[in-house]
């Protein structure tokens, strides 16, 4: 994560990146990919993709990129990027 947040450039912004190594918060937001999906690429058991707008330890908004056909989110992350989350963020002042 360190090293992604380097790279991303995080440092001193409002973005915070968060491991989740043993799925504790995967499980308790229900954001656990359970969908059978071709078995090479691991699928059971991973997040599925998602933004979350956290403000004052409070989840305002939480939006997932997923489909019936791609429990990744790979074909239409748009849901879960950037531009999607600060409008999403802009409209709730």
């Amino acid at each position: 994560m360190q090293a992604w947040g380097v790279d991303q450039k995080i440092e001193g912004s409002i973005v915070t990146f968060m491991a989740d190594p043993a799925a504790t918060l995967t499980k308790a937001l229900d954001m656990e990919m359970t969908h059978e999906g071709p078995p090479s690429v691991g699928i059971i058991g991973r997040c599925k993709r998602f933004a979350m707008h956290v403000d004052d330890e409070a989840i305002k908004t939480i939006k997932v990129s997923e489909g019936p056909d791609d429990p990744a989110g790979d074909t239409d992350p748009s849901a879960t990027l950037a531009d999607a989350m600060l409008e999403v963020v802009s409209k709730k002042d």
